[in-house]
């Protein structure tokens, strides 16, 4: 038994509910979460949870000592609050899939103090390869040691740096001595190749050494070029990484590595990836980065999906803080922290059929968010907010809420010049040009001149030449994300 676990939101009941309301919660639950009857991951984890739940609410003695522990437990603890925005809530009974876009806001109870305090865990993992010579590791060696300056005593840190081999410099340790910590990131040096799978390995191991709950547990890689023949075994590790509840984020200078690569190890731990066209913003970057870690209200968060039959999850993408689309290939979808003062803002994307569903309320599917709440006392929290639309024969016109259309508007950038690198990859130039030059439009037309700009000189690239450049490619993929996040923090 898990106090950990509400098992009356599992259920979707309240704590006075009876034996036959608990019997009637359970057969719904059953009909549209059964691994027989709903085939999606995400289903087959709760229905698990949701088993276990009816099995101790349904014992009048089990269900006695849970609702002593829960009582316990929520009288010291705060809840996670959701709030759901759709982009309508009536669908017509069509014979073809619709689009529903729903945006979920995630936060603490506003009454409570949002900032757990604790303490951070953190890793670098810097590297020194040949082609970081010059400003670019003088900017990174800079922005490590103001990490260092402005972290708190009982702040761990540690430095992993790597080319063709990887050393620790600095070891993991408390930071009680900071000025012997940036002396030896002073010494850095580049030379060598690209090797990232040796550095990631040796700064999960440094992280691993304090792994601790009430720690704020995250690795940080800063690298300019591409890894060769590792990039599979560096995803296997991320994914380790994350099981163990270590967060990973990435920074990419230059034009000259890998942003799918970078983007896929971040999604897979919750954390987040970034484009650094210049040194000089290595700094502020890699400080809000941090600045964002030190104020986490919980952490190794995660998300379950479970789409009703009929619906399928087409795309899940976190807007805010630290915007980057996450993968749906594997569930629970990783959240990573929880951010005390800003809003976690997550859209989703359904393909929703409705030719066999009956009028009336129809059922989309179930969302459950889980975070350990950082503090004194280490407790999963857990919110579950079940989806549903109305079902009509007629149309409906419905105006989306603005949160939602300002984000659908912002996500729509984004998925602007996605399309036109998919197009690029397929060979058909005219389209990715035609929606390059839409896309400049569109950023034009949002106060965005430098990122209109370089859309339209993109645009007249490929026609021309039949290709993006890779530093135009890596500006509108990540300055079109960087759109999806209004500043929400206090």
């Amino acid at each position: 038994m898990r106090v950990n676990q509400d098992y009356y939101a599992l259920l979707r009941v309240s704590p006075g509910a009876g034996e036959e309301e608990l019997r009637q919660a359970y057969r719904l639950a059953a009909r549209r979460f059964h691994p027989d009857v709903n085939k999606t991951p995400g289903s087959a984890i709760l229905f698990r949870e949701i088993n276990a739940a009816y099995e101790v609410l349904s014992d009048a003695r089990t269900r006695a000592e849970y609702d002593q522990l829960l009582a316990d437990h929520l009288n010291r603890l705060p809840a996670l609050q959701l709030e759901t925005y759709y982009s309508r809530s009536h669908l017509k009974k069509l014979g073809e899939p619709q689009l529903l876009y729903v945006m979920l806001h995630l936060q603490p109870v506003l009454e409570m103090n949002l900032i757990s305090d604790a303490p951070l865990n953190l890793g670098l993992v810097i590297d020194r390869s040949k082609s970081m010579q010059g400003q670019r590791m003088q900017h990174v060696k800079s922005a490590a040691r103001r990490i260092v300056d402005e972290s708190r005593p009982d702040d761990i840190i540690s430095v992993v740096v790597f080319s063709d081999d990887a050393d620790v410099i600095v070891p993991a340790r408390k930071n009680s001595d900071p000025k012997s910590t940036k002396a030896m990131i002073s010494t850095i040096r580049a030379d060598g190749a690209t090797e990232i799978l040796k550095g990631l390995h040796k700064g999960v191991d440094q992280v691993e050494r304090n792994l601790e709950g009430r720690y704020v547990n995250h690795l940080i890689l800063i690298t300019d070029g591409r890894t060769f023949g590792d990039e599979e075994e560096c995803l296997a590790l991320a994914a380790e990484a994350h099981a163990k509840g270590i967060g990973i984020s990435g920074i990419g200078i230059g034009e000259d590595w890998n942003d799918n690569f970078l983007d896929a190890i971040a999604s897979r731990t919750g954390g987040s990836s970034a484009y650094i066209s210049s040194p000089y913003a290595v700094t502020g970057f890699l400080n809000d980065r941090v600045r964002t870690l030190a104020t986490a209200y919980a952490e190794r968060a995660s998300l379950v999906v479970a789409p009703s039959t009929g619906v399928k999850l087409d795309a899940v993408t976190r807007m805010s803080p630290n915007p980057i689309e996450l993968s749906t290939d594997d569930q629970p979808i990783p959240l990573g922290t929880i951010d005390g003062l800003a809003t976690t803002s997550v859209v989703f994307q359904f393909q929703v059929e409705t030719d066999k569903a009956d009028l009336g309320e129809f059922f989309i599917g179930r969302l459950d968010v889980s975070g350990e709440v950082l503090g004194s006392a280490q407790m999963q929290e857990r919110a579950v907010e079940d989806l549903t639309v109305q079902v009509t024969e007629e149309h409906h016109e419905e105006n989306p809420p603005p949160e939602l259309l300002d984000a659908l508007s912002r996500l729509m950038l984004y998925r602007l010049q996605d399309r036109a690198r998919d197009a690029l990859e397929e060979g058909n130039v005219i389209e990715a040009t035609r929606r390059l030059e839409f896309l400049a439009t569109r950023l034009f037309e949002s106060g965005e001149e430098e990122l209109g700009q370089a859309a339209m000189y993109e645009a007249q690239r490929v026609s021309q030449t039949q290709a993006l450049s890779e530093e135009g490619a890596k500006r509108l993929k990540y300055g079109t994300r960087a759109l999806f996040s209004s500043d929400d923090r206090g």
